[in-house]
């Protein structure tokens, strides 16, 4: 069974015993929530010694890294050392977009590497093996490949099946029209063929192969918006009302479901699209990629979009997907993702905090203990990014040439105001 049907079945699996000792709650709470649809435990039993992890509300927010070649950039040995990367800063889950040729042995290669859960989306492979100058899209070659890739272990699949014929022609009078690669093929296709969406039309033969493997679908938002001017617009709320649907007959038939949400959103609008997806989608986690509160910083999109992602955690989003300083701009190196990965596991904190997560300031809490004792090795434990921290300070001490440790390095001994609050409270600086 799956961890839906098991879960609904009143059965706690040894993935939701877990799950429950990693996040501090009780097994039959992650039950609960497994069984409401309001987690997930993505987690194909063909990925071996993959660790489950849980997606939920009930839960710390999560942080996914995106990785994969482009057909121009990267290959197999780059895309590993960019995983090994984005897992040593904290990533929560992966997933592997790559097009191209031998992606089935890069797949398999982030699938041995990686202990986290890894998803793809088997729309760029079914393109990808089609071999003309304009993109091909083939629904009897799509399912082949979303049966492949489940059998080869993937543990979640973006699937575009939420964006219809109707939804077309209203996005296409945008600013950016569709920028979401997996919805741009099913929209061209739709066109071309003067069909519906393959994916919807076929979505029971989909859920055969997804819950036979426990699969879980993280349904696609094809039609999100690419900049400020085209957000929260008749197509975007058009195509979440069908992710909504498609959420309900996913729970009926055992499959794990997720929803993916906007990418470029003004900061003043998060709120209101994370309690739309919340309440149009009954609280199925809600990923989302960003959202990017403003389009004129390229090469700092790392830092526009996870102000936003740190609303979205804070109103509504149980799994975050990072965005680098190289969005827009190109594929990201190793160093760009690290940067990507340790800004979202800030704005994810941030949003644990604000929500009120209990224990999610403990380690805040911590830190300002550390910093009160001048015990930089604690504070360096704290830190989320401990490396950095580390060199960063090492750096100021050996310019001053000053070795001492007992003061701030910004304010100097004399004027630290920390050394001053200890006088104050007669304790010894």
């Amino acid at each position: 069974m799956t961890q839906l049907q098991s879960a609904q079945n009143g059965t706690i699996t040894e993935a939701m015993r877990r799950v429950a000792e990693d996040e501090h709650v009780t097994p039959e709470q992650v039950r609960e929530a497994v069984a409401s649809g309001r987690t997930v435990i993505p987690l194909n039993p063909a990925h071996a010694n993959a660790k489950p992890v849980g997606v939920g509300r009930l839960f710390r927010t999560k942080v996914n890294a995106n990785l994969g070649r482009s057909t121009t950039r990267s290959g197999k040995g780059d895309e590993l050392e960019k995983l090994g990367i984005a897992l040593k800063a904290g990533a929560d889950f992966v997933m592997d977009l790559s097009v191209g040729e031998d992606l089935r042995s890069i797949r398999q290669g982030m699938l041995d590497a990686s202990p986290v859960p890894l998803g793809t989306v088997p729309v760029y492979e079914t393109v990808s093996r089609k071999e003309n100058d304009v993109p091909v899209m083939n629904p009897d070659l799509l399912l082949r490949v979303i049966r492949e890739q489940a059998e080869q272990g993937v543990d979640f699949m973006t699937l575009h099946a939420g964006l219809l014929r109707a939804h077309v022609d209203p996005a296409m009078k945008r600013i950016m029209g569709i920028v979401s690669r997996g919805g741009a093929i099913m929209a061209e296709w739709m066109k071309a063929n003067n069909s519906e969406n393959p994916l919807y039309a076929r979505w029971d033969e989909v859920m055969d192969i997804l819950v036979k493997h426990d699969v879980t679908v993280s349904l696609g938002d094809g039609l999100r918006p690419g900049c400020l001017a085209d957000a929260s617009d008749a197509a975007q709320f058009g195509e979440l009302d069908v992710l909504g649907e498609l959420v309900r007959r996913c729970r009926a038939r055992g499959v794990q479901v997720m929803v993916e949400g906007p990418g470029h959103i003004p900061f003043d609008q998060i709120r209101m699209n994370m309690e739309r997806q919340q309440k149009v989608c009954d609280g199925a986690p809600f990923y989302v990629l960003g959202p990017v509160v403003t389009d004129i910083a390229p090469g700092y999109d790392h830092i526009t979009s996870c102000i936003g992602a740190t609303a979205a955690a804070t109103y509504g989003a149980s799994l975050l997907c990072y965005v680098t300083p190289a969005e827009h701009l190109g594929l990201p190196d190793g160093e760009e993702v690290h940067q990507g990965m340790i800004a979202y596991r800030i704005a994810a904190h941030a949003g644990d905090v604000a929500r009120g997560l209990p224990g999610a300031r403990a380690i805040d809490d911590a830190m300002s203990r550390a910093r009160l004792a001048f015990d930089w090795e604690a504070q360096f434990k704290c830190a989320l990014d401990p490396d950095r921290a580390r060199a960063r300070w090492l750096k100021t001490r050996m310019c001053q040439g000053d070795h001492t440790d007992d003061h701030c390095s910004m304010c100097g001994k004399e004027f630290c105001a920390v050394r001053t609050s200890k006088r104050i409270r007669g304790e010894k600086a």
